[in-house]
C-alpha cells in the first residue's frame, strides 16, 4: 500500500498486486495483472487477434513478449503485428542448430517476472512441452498460468497449466462462415464432449442428479485444464449439453439452468 498527496492535500491510497486502486472515497477493482510471453517459433501469428481478445477476458496483459529469431521463416510473420498489440520482441539469433536460446530466454524472463510479485498470472503461449515445468514452477508459487497452444500440444503441459485454450480456437473466422457456432467446422463432433460431461456429473455431490450448469462448468475447467465448447464448435456449454442428447436440462421458475444425464429407458420404468 502506498500513501500519497493529491492536489487538494487529501491522502490517497494505491493498493499494487491486483487488488483495489482507491483514490478518496472511491474503489474501483482492478483487472488481474498478466505477463504474456510467446514462443514465436511455436505460434501463428495468425492467432494473434483472438489471442489478445481472448487474454482480455482472463485479465489485464500488463506484459506483451514474443521470443524468437525473426529473420526466419517460421517468426517472421509476427514481425506484421508486434505494433498493432503492443508486444516487445526478444530476439534471438540461432547461431547454432539444435539450441533453442529462445526457450532459455523465455524461461528466465519468466522467473524474473515470477519473482518481481508484480503480477497475478502468466499467459505462456506455446505448443512445446519444454515449457511444462516452467508452468509447474510458477504454479507451486500460488500464481495462476494459462496455456495457449495447439491441439497437437502434449498433455504435460496442458495439464500443467490452470487452462489451456487450444489456439485453433482462437483463429478469426472466414467472412463466409456465418454462423461461429458451426458443428461441422469443429475440431472435435460434439458426442465427443459426452464422456467427460458424463463423468463430472457424475463425481459432483446432487441427491437426486440434477445439478447447476454454472457449477458444471466450474468443475469441468477444475477436472479437464483444456476443455473448451469451442472445440466441438459451441461458443456457449449450454448449446454443446443439448446437442450430445445425452443430458437434460431444466429452467424452471425462472431459476438458473441445471443438467443432468438422461435416465435409461430402464430407470425411466422404475420410477413410474
Amino acid at each position: 500500500m502506498v500513501d500519497a498527496l493529491d492536489r487538494g492535500g487529501q491522502v490517497v491510497k494505491h493498493e499494487f498486486g491486483g487488488g483495489e486502486w482507491e483514490t478518496g472515497m472511491t474503489t474501483e477493482p482492478r483487472s488481474p495483472r498478466l505477463a504474456v510471453l510467446i514462443d514465436a517459433d511455436n505460434t501463428s501469428a495468425k492467432i494473434a487477434d483472438g489471442l489478445f481478445e481472448e487474454i482480455a477476458k482472463i485479465g489485464e496483459a500488463s506484459v506483451r513478449r514474443i521470443y524468437g529469431d525473426f529473420a526466419s521463416p517460421r517468426s517472421k510473420g509476427w514481425t506484421d503485428v508486434l505494433s498493432r498489440h503492443a508486444i516487445i520482441p526478444q530476439q534471438q539469433f540461432a547461431y547454432t542448430t539444435g539450441k533453442n536460446a529462445s526457450d532459455i530466454t523465455l524461461v528466465i524472463d519468466a522467473m524474473d517476472l515470477l519473482h518481481s510479485g508484480r503480477f497475478d498470472g502468466f499467459c505462456l503461449v506455446s505448443s512445446d512441452s519444454d515449457f511444462t515445468r516452467l508452468a509447474s514452477r510458477i504454479r507451486e508459487h500460488g500464481v495462476d498460468v494459462f496455456g495457449f497452444g495447439e491441439q497437437k500440444t502434449p498433455e504435460s503441459f496442458r495439464q500443467a497449466c490452470r487452462r489451456f485454450i487450444y489456439t485453433e480456437n482462437l483463429m478469426p473466422t472466414p467472412p463466409s462462415s456465418s454462423d461461429p457456432s458451426d458443428p461441422s467446422k469443429s475440431l472435435q463432433p460434439p458426442s465427443a464432449a459426452a464422456p467427460i460431461l458424463r463423468k463430472t456429473i457424475t463425481h459432483m455431490d446432487s441427491e437426486d442428479g440434477w445439478v447447476p450448469l454454472g457449477a458444471l462448468g466450474t468443475q469441468l475447467a477444475n477436472l479437464s485444464s483444456d476443455f473448451d465448447p469451442r472445440t466441438y464448435g459451441f461458443r456457449k456449454l449450454s448449446d454443446l449439453v443439448r446437442k450430445t442428447g445425452a443430458f437434460e436440462l431444466d429452467q424452471a421458475d425462472g431459476k438458473a439452468l441445471r443438467v443432468r444425464i438422461k435416465p435409461t429407458a430402464s430407470k425411466k420404468t422404475v420410477a413410474s
